[in-house]
Order: C-alpha cells, then structure tokens, then sequence
C-alpha cells in the first residue's frame, strides 16, 4: 500500500464516522506548483483523538511519534498524520476547531492550502492560490507566526527554493524575532535546504540579510559585506558579492561532487578569511593575502556553531585551506608532482577542482580557463595512484626490520609514488634513503 492510497482509505473510513481528511502543508503546495513531494501530510478533522487512533488501527500498525504533538503514522508508510491543534502540544488538539482555524496556525499562505483527499477540493482560507500565482512568501497570522522563529529561516529557504520573494509585511515581521534561542540542528537543517535544493542558494543569505538575521548564526558571512576586493580580479563589488555569486555557480555542479553539503558550506566559507586580511594600499590597490589561512579559525568556529560532525568540518577546512591552489597551478602550468602533491592532500580532490572553478565563474570578469587543465591533471592523479605501490610488506621483504622509521621511509615512498616513479623504482629508492637515515642514526 503506498501513502496515496493509505490517505484514501483512512478518509474514507473516516467519513464514515462523520469527519474529514485534508492533505496539508508541502504536499499541498508543491503539487499545485507541480513540484515532486514525497512526504504526504494529511490531517484528520471532526473525530475524536480516540476515534483517530481506531480508524489508523484499522489501516495498518499505527506508530506514535513527537508523542507531545501528537503526530502518527502507520509502520512501512512515510505517511504523517495529525489532527488539528490550538496549540503545540497534544493537550492542544482540538479536531473540532475547523479548517479556518487550523490553517491559522500554519505559517506561511502557500502552506495553508488543504485538499480534501477524497473529493480534492482545494480549501484557500488566507489567499494561498494567489500567492503562489504571485510568487510570494506572505505570514497567515502575525501572532501565530511569531511562536516560532524557526519562521525566519523557513521564509528565507522557501524564498531561495521556490524563487519567491518575501512579502515586506512579513520581511518587518522576521526582522523582530529573535533566532539566537534556535537549536543549531534546526538552523543547519534549514540552511542545508537552501543549499542544496535551491536553483540559487544566495537568495537564502540575501533574504536573511534582509530580514537582518545574519548576525547570530552568520556573522562570518555578515562580515564580507563591504569588504572590498582587487579590482583587476573582481569587479563584481565586494567579498560578499563574490561569496553568493561562487554560492550560485557551486549549486550547478553540486549534484556531480562527492560531498554535495560540504561542497556547498566550502563555496560559503571559502573566503571569509578576506574580512580579516583585506589591506589597501596607499594606490589603492586591494590585497587578502594568506586569507585562506587566515579564514581557517573563522571557519571552524561557523561550523562548531552549527554541528558538531567532524567530518563535515574537515572536509570544509581542507577544502577553504587549498581552494587558491589548483587555479594558481593551472595558470602556471605547474608540473605533474605538484599537482598530484595537492590532489593528495585534498579530502576530495574532484570537489576541490569543483570549488576552484566555482570561485573563478563566480566574479566580473569571469575566469573560466582552468577546468580542462585541472581535469586531465586529476584522471592523471588517479591513474598514478591505481597502479601498484609500495608498502612496509615490501621493506620487510627486500630485508629490513621493522622499526620506528618505517614511516619516515614510507613517506618517502610515498613522494615517489605522487613522482610518478613505478613500484620497483620506489623500493630501489627507498631501500637507499634507508640506508641513509640508518647510516645517519647509527
């Protein structure tokens, strides 16, 4: 039974008992936008919690979960079920409030959309329809709205997805809501919406800059407004400018790179060292250098304030730490070691290509030179380390004792390995570096 067909027969046993079954929020919403939407809400009117809970039984196994909103679901489905509430909580449920009522308590116009799932009309209590023929983000109710500031993010990461705007009501109303309180679960979950649904993730920062609510979660992104850059390289304006320009170019490649999230935190981050190394010269003339080392601590601190997962800070580290190099390299048409020598210290070397040719698309006038290079400098890369390489097996086998320099003499392999040099030619090598720091020790 698939969740279409699980809402059907819940409304149709329902409307045996008397009440009705809406579709609700997103589903609602996307469909009429004509949008793919794989989580299903439904909301039961008109029974009882007791005859809710009978009717979902006779379906299927009915499971109970966010137990203090009352929210169900049956086992093997996606389906989520709730009944109407006044409130919060479960205390609050009221099955009786109605559909004008209920929808109130909804945030946005777009979400108050019901459909009753049997006859499929369409109930638009708050102008839902036109909003969205409109393409806007407008607030149901000011006192509904401001119960949870959660609200903030969602309108900016609804404006970045869908490509509405934000209605200026509602942009006055979000510019007074203090966001600080927010678990940072719920803030990287929005943010993650927005970069990774959104056509062009920079109207998520922009419309949060907007509603002037970048300064608790994003005050490193706040930071690059103003910040001005050499204009023989940007000519776009400042570093903030140039960040949601790299935001927008990052988000047309993210679905072929490794680790789309952290490819798109990395195009976020990977210049917010310029707000703490931008100098002017008495010309003039604008320099950020080491910014991408500088901008290392700043990273790591907007991270840790977001998630506590480490590999997803690595990943973004790494990647701001080398994201200069491969344009730098590719200009210089530098040789094969040292290419191969930053692809080997790069977390994915791939998204680092990815996040370097971002960063050149992504400023006036646009540096799009690099990509070919880069690329038959990576399929060089992974084809040197396919081949056969040498391992401490192999030390032990040509006659030395294992012992505390192995890892030194292995690293040495392994930068004739990153020379391209074949495995026998390393062991050769090696052997004699061996000798040498023995000699040396002894």
């Amino acid at each position: 039974m698939t969740d279409q067909e699980a809402a059907v027969l819940i409304a149709e046993k329902a409307a045996e008992l008397g009440g009705t079954v809406y579709f609700v929020g997103g589903c609602v919403r996307d469909g009429i936008l004509g949008m793919e939407n794989k989580d299903i809400d439904i909301e039961i009117h008109g029974l009882t919690a007791e005859q809710a809970e009978n009717v979902l039984d006779s379906v299927g196994s009915r499971q109970e979960y966010g137990k203090s909103f009352g929210i169900y679901s049956l086992k093997g489905l996606g389906l989520d079920i709730s009944l109407p509430r006044s409130g919060r909580s479960v205390e609050d449920a009221d099955p009786f409030m109605g559909t004008y009522e209920a929808a109130r308590r909804r945030d946005f116009t777009i979400n108050g959309l019901m459909k009753n799932v049997l006859t499929e009309e369409i109930t638009d209590h708050f102008g839902g329809m036109k909003d969205i023929e409109s393409r806007t983000i407008r607030h149901i109710d000011d006192s509904t709205f401001t119960e949870d500031p959660l609200r903030v993010l969602r309108a900016a990461q609804f404006s970045a997805r869908f490509g509405f705007d934000i209605a200026a009501e509602t942009v006055s109303l979000c510019c007074g809501l203090d966001i600080s309180g927010l678990p940072s679960e719920r803030i990287l979950l929005e943010t993650e919406k927005a970069l990774l649904r959104s056509e062009k993730p920079s109207v998520f920062f922009e419309q949060l800059r907007r509603m002037e609510q970048l300064s608790f979660w994003f005050p490193e992104a706040k930071a690059l407004i103003g910040v001005p850059q050499n204009r023989e390289y940007h000519l776009e304006g400042d570093a903030w400018t140039h960040t949601m320009m790299v935001l927008d170019e990052a988000a047309k490649r993210r679905d072929i790179v490794k680790y789309p999230l952290g490819f798109m935190l990395s195009a976020l981050c990977h210049d917010f060292g310029k707000a703490v190394s931008t100098t002017i010269d008495e010309d003039g003339t604008v320099h950020s250098y080491e910014h991408e080392a500088l901008g290392l601590p700043l990273v790591q601190t907007f991270l840790e304030r977001l998630t506590s997962e480490s590999g997803l800070i690595r990943y973004v580290l790494n990647m701001t730490e080398l994201h200069m190099e491969p344009n730098i390299m590719a200009r210089a048409r530098s040789k094969l070691k040292r290419t191969n020598r930053l692809f080997d210290r790069s977390a994915e070397p791939f998204d680092l290509i990815q996040l370097s040719v971002c960063d050149g698309l992504g400023k006036l006038p646009k540096c799009d030179d690099t990509e070919e290079f880069l690329m038959e400098r990576y399929h060089s890369f992974n084809e040197i380390m396919s081949r056969p390489y040498l391992m401490g097996g192999d030390l032990i086998e040509a006659g030395l004792a294992p012992s505390e320099d192995f890892a030194e003499i292995l690293g040495y392999a392994h930068k004739l390995r990153l020379a391209g040099l074949d495995k026998d030619n390393q062991l050769r090598q090696s052997l004699a570096y061996a000798r040498s720091v023995l000699k040396i020790k002894g």
